[in-house]
């Protein structure tokens, strides 16, 4: 169903506010990254706020939908994201990737209140998922499982093994999201590891494949609801379409900023940027 105006406009906002206080907390610390946790904010807003059944007030409820990022470098944006669905204070994003800190550089499953799975090692979220959603299912809940794919992880062979899988023991409640901004930590994935045709590759391995603008809420909702109303054995991948670094001009597109500290003028010509589109 497509949002409401007035819910657009306001996850919109939300998404704006997201953004700025990720930067903030990376140039607090100097380290991080900035690029892929832009470029992966609307998908998350979309799930955690439109399409889950997560609650932080009973986070370990055993039929509940499940987040995997499995880019899980994008962890300060995951980390906004649940801040706002009120797994801990947004005040806590100051101590992102500080000494006992409980927001560490990458998710975890032990120390931060709402991941689902620790990653960082790239190619292994889709196979944890894809256990995950076998194992819902055993346990028979109608929970999905929704993995979250970057473009240097779908470089790794073990992506491809679990698809595989996926479809062998038809895992239809396993929907992968791929934020494809088509960049990655040594430059473009063209030049990089040429991906070629990625949704005739995904159709290929025998999964469903839908195709979106990753930056329009109202896009993303329509593609993950599609993805959920096909109960025919086969996984879903939606190949949603962004941009690293998005909202920041000079980031956008750029692979500098995969892992790149984010100075002081940086910061504030990012914020600034950030603060009049959102006007």
């Amino acid at each position: 169903m497509a949002l409401t105006p007035q819910r657009k406009a306001s996850l919109d906002a939300l998404c704006t506010q997201f953004r700025i206080d990720v930067l903030e907390a990376l140039y607090g610390v100097q380290s991080g990254h900035p690029g892929g946790s832009l470029s992966v904010c609307e998908i998350l807003a979309a799930l955690y706020f439109e399409e889950t059944n997560i609650d932080a007030s009973s986070p370990n409820k055993p039929d509940r939908d499940r987040v995997v990022l499995c880019k899980g470098h994008a962890a300060p944006m995951l980390y906004r994201v649940l801040a706002e669905k009120g797994f801990f204070p947004v005040s806590e994003m100051k101590t992102l990737r500080r000494l006992n800190t409980r927001l560490q550089g990458h998710p975890s499953t032990t120390h931060t209140p709402g991941v689902d799975l620790s990653t960082g090692p790239l190619g292994t979220g889709l196979s944890a998922a894809l256990g995950m959603a076998l194992g819902l299912r055993l346990s028979g809940y109608n929970s999905k499982v929704y993995a979250i794919l970057g473009d240097g992880d779908v470089n790794e062979g073990t992506v491809w093994e679990a698809c595989m899988s996926a479809v062998k023991f038809k895992a239809d409640n396993l929907i992968a999201i791929y934020d494809w901004n088509r960049v990655q930590l040594d430059g473009r994935s063209s030049d990089i590891l040429p991906q070629g045709d990625m949704e005739a590759k995904f159709k290929a391995f025998g999964w469903r494949t839908l195709s979106c603008d990753g930056h329009d809420l109202n896009a993303l909702v329509e593609a993950i609801d599609k993805a959920k109303s096909y109960p025919d054995g086969r996984p879903v991948v939606i190949l949603a379409d962004t941009i690293k670094g998005k909202g920041v001009s000079f980031m956008e597109g750029q692979n500098a900023w995969h892992g790149k500290a984010v100075g002081e003028a940086d910061y504030k010509k990012a914020v600034a940027e950030l603060s009049k589109a959102g006007e």
